[in-house]
């Protein structure tokens, strides 16, 4: 949960998060509520008990909608309901994702589109459902993640990093598309993030110790890490932003 600032025109704003019930998406639901918009997420696995929690913290509950991102009608479906329930949605947040290691002798055809319906299609989706009630509310503010993994160049998952590479451009190209109708499009890039899925299934210590000897500041980053910075690219704090690509990784690489 963010902790150190308040963007004061956050609150009430109908915001709509793709992933929002686990790892990083968990954190920005939360985050934005403490800021006190109005939170609809979607999330193929059942989150009720964790829009529970947010409740209970809250005093309000987000909008949990089940949804497989790959599928597109029930995508743009969930951001219609989200509407309904709480305004045209003017901060969309495309977070979803899956970064399961794989290897180029092995990979096939199918696994390869399921990795681009999913790391992504929905960012493109998602911005043409939610583009004209933005554009009727005076404007928004689409935030893609994408990963400084393909800035890397890392090894053991060719497919995700090509489609996190594919974000930056269709980032800047929806940028240039939407930028009269003063929608603002930006690019979020973090570095390893130790969500729960990572310490489970890759972060051995050899591993982290030398990802941290690459990082400026010596410390491993954490879901949390990433919530202000998603803020600020919501709010109109950054208002004259857009096309761009914000790295948080606590100094792996540079952007100038």
């Amino acid at each position: 949960m963010s902790g150190n600032v308040t963007f004061h025109d956050l609150k009430d704003a109908s915001v709509f998060i793709t992933g929002g019930g686990a790892g990083i998406g968990a954190s920005l639901t939360d985050g934005f509520m403490q800021q006190g918009a109005k939170v609809a997420f979607v999330q193929r696995s059942d989150a009720s008990e964790f829009a529970e929690q947010m409740k209970e913290k809250h005093g309000v509950a987000p909008l949990f909608i089940k949804c497989d991102v790959t599928d597109v009608d029930a995508l743009q479906a969930a951001i219609k309901q989200a509407e309904e329930a709480h305004g045209p949605v003017t901060v969309l947040v495309n977070n979803a994702a899956n970064d399961t290691r794989h290897n180029l002798e092995e990979f096939t055809q199918d696994q390869w589109d399921a990795s681009m319906n999913v790391n992504l299609r929905p960012h493109f989706f998602t911005a043409q459902a939610a583009a004209a009630g933005m554009k009727a509310a005076g404007g928004g503010s689409i935030i893609n993640f994408s990963s400084i993994s393909y800035m890397m160049g890392n090894a053991g998952y060719p497919a995700y990093e090509t489609s996190k590479a594919a974000i930056t451009g269709l980032t800047r190209a929806l940028a240039r598309e939407l930028g009269p109708d003063n929608i603002r499009v930006n690019a979020l890039m973090p570095g390893w993030v130790l969500t729960q899925r990572q310490k489970d299934l890759w972060a051995t210590p050899e591993d982290l110790k030398a990802h941290l000897g690459r990082q400026c500041l010596k410390e491993h980053l954490e879901p949390d890490d990433i919530i202000e910075a998603t803020l600020f690219l919501a709010s109109k704090a950054s208002r004259m932003m857009t096309s761009q690509a914000l790295v948080i990784d606590g100094g792996v690489v540079v952007t100038g």
